[in-house]
């Protein structure tokens, strides 16, 4: 399955990333890697446009909510935080379903970057059957700590990558 084209736009205290194709869990290495680097770098406030995204599943989401509770442990998105810009019903309804809507605000529209901008193009790590498989794990664990209705949704899943990564780490060795 074709991961997502990640795109970013840097100003002086935000970072936007432009998401376009499916958000899947292939995409998750580096989404999640891109984040902690821009979160690194210091940038407290992000708006992930997602005008262009046509798909977004449950590992991609549990990535998103993951970071959205590391920026705002309180779990009320506040100056740090993130911004979806553009997202598709289907996505808000994930979001609303899975309760992980409170971890972020909720705009229409056109791009606004308040600042001077500068366009930079993200390398992908190629990630690993092993490190999507890793990323896809914690993002459930992500999901089903967040939410106890997300247990039953998201145990077998969690289950079979956990054995599929305690294979995978055997035969490495």
């Amino acid at each position: 399955m074709t991961p997502a084209n990640l795109s970013v736009l840097v100003g002086k205290k935000i970072a936007c990333i432009r998401i376009a194709g499916r958000a899947n869990f292939a995409s998750s290495p580096d989404f999640k890697t891109l984040l902690s680097e821009l979160a690194g770098k210091g940038y407290k406030h992000f708006v992930i446009d997602l005008t262009d995204c046509v798909l977004m599943d449950s590992t991609f989401l549990g990535v998103l909510a993951g970071f959205g509770i590391k920026l705002n442990p309180q779990g009320a998105p506040a100056e740090r935080g993130i911004e979806l810009l553009n997202a598709t019903v289907r996505v808000a309804e994930l979001l609303e379903n899975l309760g992980a809507a409170h971890l972020f605000r909720m705009k229409t529209g056109t791009l606004e970057m308040p600042e001077a901008v500068q366009t930079c193009q993200p390398e992908s790590i190629n990630p690993t059957h092993e490190q999507i498989t890793r990323t896809s794990l914690e993002a459930h664990q992500t999901l089903m700590a967040m939410n106890p209705e997300n247990v039953a949704r998201f145990k077998d899943v969690a289950q079979f990558l956990a054995e599929d990564l305690k294979s995978l780490e055997k035969s490495s060795e």
